[in-house]
């Protein structure tokens, strides 16, 4: 008989818990989609994921920051800008990313706000 003891549900959850704690959350997987393909600015990471505040954007990279999924860097200019890419740790869930978009690909029906 399986044991769903809470001690055994832990034991079998914690890491597919942690990554949906940051990646269950609205946003981040189209942010870290869009970084995927190269670093970006900021005004056009918003464009990119159309929808997004600039707030929720913020917080969205603050996060995935204090994660080390993603690293900051400001050019001084003139004029200053602030881009974002991928650290080696976010660039190494792109397999895992592709996999998840097949998947869904090939189980979820599409809705129509896509």
């Amino acid at each position: 008989m399986a044991d769903h003891s809470e001690q055994a549900c832990r034991r079998v959850d914690v890491g597919i818990s942690r990554v949906f704690e940051l990646f269950g959350k609205r946003w981040t997987g189209p942010i870290v989609s869009v970084l995927m393909q190269q670093p970006v600015h900021f005004a056009d990471l918003r464009r990119a994921v159309p929808g997004i505040s600039e707030r929720m954007l913020s917080d969205r990279l603050s996060e995935l920051g204090a994660a080390g999924l993603v690293v900051r860097e400001v050019d001084e200019g003139p004029p200053l800008r602030v881009s974002y890419r991928l650290t080696e740790a976010g660039a190494a869930m792109g397999p895992a990313l592709k996999e998840l978009g097949r998947w869904a690909d090939a189980y979820l029906p599409e809705s129509e706000g896509c």
